[in-house]
């Protein structure tokens, strides 16, 4: 049964919880297993943190739209926004052979989400930064 869900969050963390919620429910309904909920909470949270963080210069609202989409065996997800341009497939491997102490901070974050999904896609069209995402539910 294909399903979509859309969210409208504004771009304060707080909304954060309200996206893992939607997640939670969205997994359970459709009976993911608890780890693969885990993971999509771990990637959204991580991009949409990195959005709300770093991608507005102004101290004014913003929204931030979420899909989330099952169809077949494949979910499937859209982050839209209005934030400044950034491509987070362009961000550089982050060091991970070297210690903790030295190795530079950030890009662990996009390193987790080119991992767990099985396709990352980003796009800026008409002033908006799309970033698609798939999962294939085995």
């Amino acid at each position: 049964m294909d399903e979509v869900v859309v969210l409208r969050l504004s771009n304060h963390l707080p909304e954060l919880d309200r996206l893992a919620e939607a997640v939670e429910a969205f997994g359970e309904r459709h009976g993911f297993p608890r780890k693969m909920i885990y993971q999509i909470r771990l990637v959204l949270d991580e991009l949409l943190t990195n959005v709300i963080s770093y991608g507005f210069s102004d101290d004014k609202n913003h929204e931030v739209e979420v899909e989330i989409r099952l169809a077949d065996s494949r979910l499937l997800f859209r982050i839209e926004d209005d934030a400044t341009p950034f491509d987070p497939m362009r961000a550089d491997t982050p060091d991970l052979t070297s210690t903790l102490e030295d190795r530079a901070i950030g890009g662990l974050g996009i390193h987790l989400v080119r991992k767990l999904m099985d396709s990352v896609r980003y796009e800026y069209r008409d002033g908006k930064n799309r970033l698609f995402l798939e999962k294939i539910i085995s």
